[in-house]
């Protein structure tokens, strides 16, 4: 398969490096090959989203909103097809990866439904005759980079609204899942999306700090390291560009006493586990209260130990492999670690040694008992299928252990207890929460992002897109005379 860059409407073999999509489970097994975007065809790409910006500005809402449920309907359609592809580039199971896809398809119909509500406000004002408008406007060209471990929805959740609400789009995507970034531009380009509306350029990260600092790019959407969002960040102040940016978690699940600890336990492994830990809201840290520590610990454990871990095209395989070697070495090395520094194995931590697993870039669901809170892992992002796990004396024990983090991303809490969930609501500082099931997912309906160093600017999805990819104008409309 070909890799081909999109600028200004049409298909280009890049004139960078050469690049190779390649199957994690099976690195040798090569499933696209491409040539980065030079730093000239980034800059026309910049250049083909301002020349179209005022046009699709133009085009009435409900034109941009048949284009998405256009390509909405041609990515439902190729969902089998496409979810395969994406559990060959990134890992994921092919339910998964085929669940990804459709989920791109019900984002892009969301958004296509902002042609049916309200966009803008109407006052009264206190002068005869006149009445005070709030509308709203497309910010222009919005540059996105994403990254790979939802390789088609996070791209969707943020190009959509981009779209709908009447921007261009200068987006670069992660360069290992780049077959997943060039079926959903296909989608959009073959349900009529004009020229220069999206222009996607494959790159490394100087191809996105040239986006960022791009005068011709009015704002940016970023998802990816906390590090790197916030040199992000810090670029797009000197510039005085909006920035809007989802920067990752260590996310902790609270199991109380009184909880259903069957449940729990189910929860927890399927926010720790599912997509190999590669979701920026998985489970990461495990806070139980100490009555029920050592059974809820149990019953999670023998969960992960049971869970089918290989090939993830292959029929029962409930886990696949990370994104890449680097990867998995990063997450043994923090692994190890912990250990040294008093962690006790409950599942996991071994490197597998058959031959399939050894060859590819695979890591064992891990738990791990924690001798407290002073360990480099309870702070530090693995990106992986490792649970780290203390104990806590009472509820307001486990609100503050879960609060020592420099992340805010997401939690959740397991109580039968309504008061509990309540007291979690107002104590915990996150930006999703999770009441009776698993820290991670999301609906594209309803607010997405965190706080402290998850995430910075205005949030995703819903309408509160709109505050990203829109600025108002109030106009004071008063009688001649």
């Amino acid at each position: 398969m070909d890799l081909l860059n999109l600028v200004g409407g049409r298909w280009i073999e890049g004139s960078g490096a050469e690049f190779a999509d390649t199957n994690p489970a099976r690195p040798d097994e090569i499933v696209a090959r491409g040539r980065l975007a030079a730093p000239a065809e980034a800059e026309a790409a910049i250049a083909a989203a301002a020349a179209a910006a005022p046009g699709w500005a133009a085009t009435p809402h409900h034109a941009r909103a048949a284009v998405l449920t256009e390509a909405a309907r041609i990515i439902e359609a190729s969902a089998e097809e496409w979810g395969r592809e994406l559990s060959r580039e990134e890992g994921k199971t092919l339910a998964e990866g085929v669940a990804e896809v459709r989920g791109a398809a019900r984002i892009l119909r969301y958004y296509a439904s902002e042609a049916d509500r309200d966009s803008g406000e109407i006052y009264p004002s206190p002068r005869a005759g006149e009445n005070i408008l709030v509308v709203r406007k497309p910010i222009g060209v919005a540059g996105v980079i994403t990254p790979f471990n939802f390789p088609i929805a996070i791209p969707a959740w943020k190009i959509a609204p981009a779209l709908t609400y009447g921007n261009t789009v200068v987006w670069k995507p992660s360069s290992l899942v780049p077959l997943l970034a060039l079926r959903l531009a296909q989608a959009l380009t073959d349900a009529g999306l004009p020229a220069g509306v999206l222009n996607m350029v494959y790159g490394e990260g100087d191809t996105g700090a040239a986006i960022v600092g791009h005068q011709g790019v009015d704002a940016v959407s970023f998802t990816g390291s906390t590090a790197v969002g916030r040199a992000v960040i810090a670029r797009c102040g000197e510039l005085a560009k909006p920035v809007q940016t989802e920067m990752g978690g260590k996310n902790a699940s609270i199991v109380l006493a009184d909880a259903d600890l069957d449940h729990a336990a189910a929860q927890v492994v399927a926010g720790a586990y599912n997509s190999t830990g590669q979701k920026c809201t998985a489970t990461s840290r495990l806070i139980v209260q100490d009555a029920v520590a050592d059974d809820l610990l149990a019953r999670v454990a023998e969960r992960a130990v049971a869970l089918r871990v290989g090939d993830p095209l292959a029929e029962g395989v409930q886990m696949g492999p990370l994104i890449s070697d680097t990867a998995r070495d990063r997450v043994a090395a923090g692994v190890k670690e912990a250990i040294g520094d008093g962690a006790r194995p409950l599942a996991g931590a071994e490197p597998y040694t058959d031959a399939e697993r050894a060859a590819g870039w695979f890591s064992p669901p891990t738990l791990l008992d924690l001798p407290g809170t002073g360990l480099g892992f309870w702070r530090r992002e693995l990106f992986g299928p490792v649970v780290g796990a203390v104990r806590a004396s009472d509820p307001a024990e486990a609100f503050g252990l879960a609060n020592l983090s420099d992340h805010g991303l997401s939690a959740a809490i397991f109580t039968s207890d309504l008061g509990a969930a309540l007291k979690a609501v107002d104590n915990l500082d996150v930006g999703v929460l999770h009441i009776n099931s698993e820290s991670a997912g999301t609906f594209p309906w309803v607010p997405f992002g965190g706080v402290k160093g998850s995430g910075h600017g205005p949030k995703e999805q819903g309408r509160a897109a709109r505050d990203f990819y829109t600025h108002t104008v109030t106009v004071y409309l008063g009688q001649p005379g």
